[in-house]
């Protein structure tokens, strides 16, 4: 397979993202997407104007390109042309779809114990505070490392004992030297491809039938344990999320939690019937 050649432009595009530390992943997504702008432009990205920006939203909006999509090349182009370019007035010229916001989806405590996975991908044999010392039975502080986890932080997260147990049985077993959880080959973590794969096959052994993902685990952790009256804050720790308005977006699928919640109504036709008995005859 022929290597693809690295242009000027695009080294200093690389060279930029590298300086604002983002990562590889990310890197790859901004120079598809640039490289997708240029195969429509048809020449050099960098060479663009306002009224091939316009061109080009406008074809993907009769492609009926997602939002999703569609912001995500907005992104990269925005980085391209205000950094690598120094074009900043080009932004001005690029509008983001609107997403239409649903609810995610969230399995039960029932669904949840029928199909364990978590995130594990990335995860070493020593992020795991005791797991590193599986052998013996001084577990203290029962964390869990995220090593840059989501928004590329690095986190602590719960470990319950009963989730200490299984993966003493699976060390004692398996005796992971590097990767808590190994891919092929060994050297390498699990890929999230495999990982997917394995929950899939998991999803239909137990008989879900709701359109989850892997995601789903996350949105139905954080809405367990909001409707076990954890405090927002801490999900919003445990989550590793920036804001706490995107935590408090569960509170949206916590049923138990809403239904449990008395309403003003019943409060208000308190007050009421007090202020008609206090009104009454003598």
């Amino acid at each position: 397979m022929k290597e693809e050649k690295t242009t000027p432009l695009r080294q200093r595009m690389i060279e930029d993202m590298d300086i604002r530390g983002l990562c590889a992943k990310t890197q790859q997504g901004h120079i598809r997407c640039v490289k997708h702008f240029a195969s429509f432009l048809g020449r050099s990205p960098d060479t663009a104007t306002p009224e091939d920006l316009r061109a080009y939203q406008l074809q993907m909006t009769k492609d009926l390109v997602s939002a999703t999509t569609f912001n995500v090349r907005i992104i990269s182009l925005r980085f391209f042309f205000s950094v690598t370019c120094g074009r900043e007035e080009m932004k001005r010229y690029m509008q983001f779809h609107r997403q239409p916001r649903k609810l995610p989806v969230v399995l039960s405590v029932e669904e949840v114990a029928k199909l364990l996975a978590s995130e594990v991908c990335n995860l070493r044999v020593r992020d795991i505070v005791p797991v590193a010392r599986l052998q013996h039975d001084d577990s203290q502080r029962m964390l869990i490392h995220v090593d840059q986890g989501k928004g590329s932080k690095d986190r602590q997260a719960m470990l319950s004992p009963s989730l200490l147990e299984v993966l003493r049985q699976y060390w004692r077993e398996s005796r992971p030297e590097g990767w808590l959880f190994p891919g092929k080959p060994k050297i390498s973590p699990l890929s999230p491809r495999q990982l997917n794969r394995a929950f899939m096959a998991a999803k239909d052994m137990a008989g879900i039938t709701k359109p989850a993902t892997l995601h789903t685990l996350r949105h139905s952790f954080a809405t367990h344990l909001l409707e076990a009256n954890t405090d927002v804050r801490v999900i919003q720790v445990l989550l590793g999320h920036a804001k706490l308005s995107t935590t408090a977006r569960y509170a949206h699928v916590a049923t138990k939690t809403i239904q449990s919640t008395v309403s003003p109504f019943e409060q208000m036709k308190l007050v009421q019937d007090r202020v008609l008995r206090s009104d009454g005859p003598d």
